[in-house]
């Protein structure tokens, strides 16, 4: 039998399954996984350098990364559909040959304005590439093989994020910003090559007709809530906030309202009718709350407070990436064997210590100081990331998981927005009520800090500190400043040590449920006819 006509039997003995027979085909997805969130952390690191060689405002770069953030949370909620509609291996390729061509207008442009157009055309692709390869790399493995293999496709979605800022800081510095786009394309075309090549046809699944009002209103809801709570890191009363707020939430509730009677849903909301989804859905949301905002701390830390430049803050937090990616594949043959309950509980227990330790930073703090929570910190995340959404999908029916990642992963674009706008305003919060106490003690010497305050947390804050301690009228002053801001960071961090040790306790109420392959005899070969994979 060719390789175009080879068909893999949802029902094949588990002990006979090797992960060499998908190597190929998962490293494809791991590809376009990790150039995908890759890009997400990269240009934060390269808007100084777009300041100024567009000689435009930092307000109206920034939606270099809030329009790329929008276009993702837009067609997050359609890639299911999608994926149904057309077949997840066309859908997949598709988004990464878009995101790959808008890479490459990327690159080019010498203005603001067209930047942000082709960073919204970046997004629409890479939107659809996360929850689809979920979906397609569980469909992909043996029931009782789920762990491992999403073990491995959980590498990407923790080391992109911490290698990010290590090469666009290095690329920046050294090179220019638009290689961060440039290294895209070779990837993205290996990608697609293999892709096309090697990368297995699921069915299609039946789709009556199209959920016009949920295409309209979920996007809606999502893109606006993103927006409204990543907008609240500057204020959680301005117009912007509100409306995004006012807006997401309206076409939440009626979208919400259309799915429950729609025939042919959009989103598959009846899931959350299982307890165990239901509890599952909940932890992974404070999890994730308190992953992001380790993940989004500690970087702004190191460059505000201790003044690293991107580059050497990247290298610093390379033990983390280095522990969540060794720590992954073994968490997935643990979550084979065990379930998700303890990985949870210990992986957020792990996040707690590390958390615990970064609450007494001070301005002493060096490298070393930080290897054994990074240490931690890496290890928890890699233990239950994956494990958490492997068993979520697991609870789903099994003609539902595409459905089921693009609710987890729209829901997650709101949590991770959520963190860190709340960790910016209590971190903002803290600092200046520090500063205002140093100040009174002082007899008003730091007043002249003081207006740095209020931006000390925000995602662009590096510079705006950099100017308020440059600006500071005396060395008093920005002494002062200068500890008001780190015990700020001190006390966000104990704020955070509370909302992982509740995600942990939580934990404890996750079942394991019956064994995958069980249940998979149990249906036989009428529910699993749907994943018949046939090489295309």
């Amino acid at each position: 039998m060719s390789a175009n006509q080879a068909t893999l039997d949802p029902n094949r003995n588990p002990a006979e399954f090797r992960i060499g027979s998908i190597i190929v085909p998962l490293l494809a997805i791991i590809a376009g996984v990790f150039m995908v969130i890759l890009d997400a952390t990269a240009m934060n690191v390269a808007l100084s350098s777009l300041v100024h060689d567009f000689d435009a405002p930092l307000s109206r770069l920034q939606w270099t990364v809030t329009g790329y953030m929008l276009a993702q949370a837009s067609v997050i909620p359609l890639s299911g559909w999608l994926s149904d509609r057309f077949g997840a291996k066309r859908v997949f390729l598709v988004s990464v040959v878009l995101f790959t061509v808008g890479s490459a207008l990327c690159a080019l442009p010498n203005s603001a304005e067209w930047l942000i157009l082709f960073r919204v055309i970046q997004g629409l692709g890479g939107g659809c590439v996360l929850p689809v390869a979920m979906a397609y790399v569980y469909r992909l493995s043996p029931p009782e093989k789920v762990g491992v293999v999403m073990g491995m496709m959980g590498v990407p979605i923790l080391f992109a994020p911490a290698i990010g800022p290590v090469l666009s800081g290095w690329l920046v510095e050294f090179h220019s910003w638009r290689w961060i786009f440039l290294i895209n394309i070779p990837i993205g075309l290996i990608c697609l090559w293999v892709g096309l090549r090697r990368l297995p046809k699921i069915d299609k699944q039946r789709v009556a007709t199209i959920d016009v009002p949920g295409i309209i209103l979920g996007p809606l809801a999502f893109a606006a809530l993103s927006y409204g709570v990543s907008e609240g890191a500057h204020g959680w009363s301005s117009a912007k906030t509100l409306t995004g707020l006012i807006v997401g939430g309206i076409a939440l509730i009626l979208f919400i309202f259309v799915e429950l009677r729609s025939k042919t849903p959009l989103l598959e909301l009846r899931v959350f009718r299982s307890l165990d989804f239901s509890a599952g859905i909940i932890v992974q949301w404070i999890a994730q709350f308190a992953l992001y905002g380790a993940l989004f701390l500690m970087p702004q830390f190191l460059q505000q407070a201790r003044g690293f430049e991107p580059f050497d803050t990247g290298l610093t937090l390379l033990p983390q990436a280095l522990a969540s990616g060794l720590m992954m594949p073994i968490a997935g043959m643990l979550f084979d064997k065990i379930g998700v309950r303890w990985l949870v509980v210990a992986g957020l227990g792990l996040v707690s210590g590390a958390l615990y330790q970064y609450s007494h930073v001070d301005l002493t703090t060096q490298r070393v100081d930080l290897i054994l929570p990074l240490l931690m910190c890496g290890a928890g995340m890699g233990m239950m990331m994956m494990p958490m959404n492997s068993h979520l999908i697991s609870k789903a029916p099994r003609d539902l998981v595409s459905r089921v990642t693009s609710l987890t992963n729209a829901m997650q674009q709101v949590i991770s927005s959520l963190a860190v706008a709340t960790l910016v305003t209590i971190l903002t919060s803290r600092t200046a009520t520090k500063l205002t106490e140093l100040q009174s003690a002082a007899g008003g010497a730091g007043a002249a800090a003081g207006g740095g305050a209020s931006s000390a947390g925000s995602a662009g804050a590096g510079a705006a500190a950099g100017a308020a301690k440059g600006t500071a009228a005396t060395p008093e002053a920005q002494a002062a400043f200068m500890e008001a801001m780190v015990h700020g960071f001190r006390e966000t961090f104990h704020v955070m040590i509370f909302i992982a040790i509740a995600g942990a306790l939580l934990g404890l109420v996750l079942r394991r449920g019956k064994k995958p392959g069980a249940q998979e005899a149990r249906d036989g070969k009428g529910k699993g006819e749907e994943a018949v994979l046939m090489h295309g």
